[in-house]
């Protein structure tokens, strides 16, 4: 049996978060991004979206007004 205490992970300063995430960022890959293909329209086939979802995203101006 040890005698180490380990603290839990609420008792962890922000200060000691960032030195473990400075230490494994050497680690992280970051895969290529693959380009996305356009995909002709009559490709996409059984897609339904339902009556409210269409009309919230044509209320966007975002999307199109």
């Amino acid at each position: 049996m040890s005698n180490t205490i380990v603290p839990r992970e609420s008792e962890m300063s922000l200060a000691e978060l960032r030195g473990d995430c400075a230490r494994m960022a050497p680690h992280w890959v970051v895969p290529a991004k693959a380009a996305a293909k356009p995909v002709e329209p009559s490709r996409i086939h059984g897609v339904t979206v339902p009556p409210s979802s269409a009309r919230l995203i044509d209320a966007m101006s975002d999307y199109g007004d």
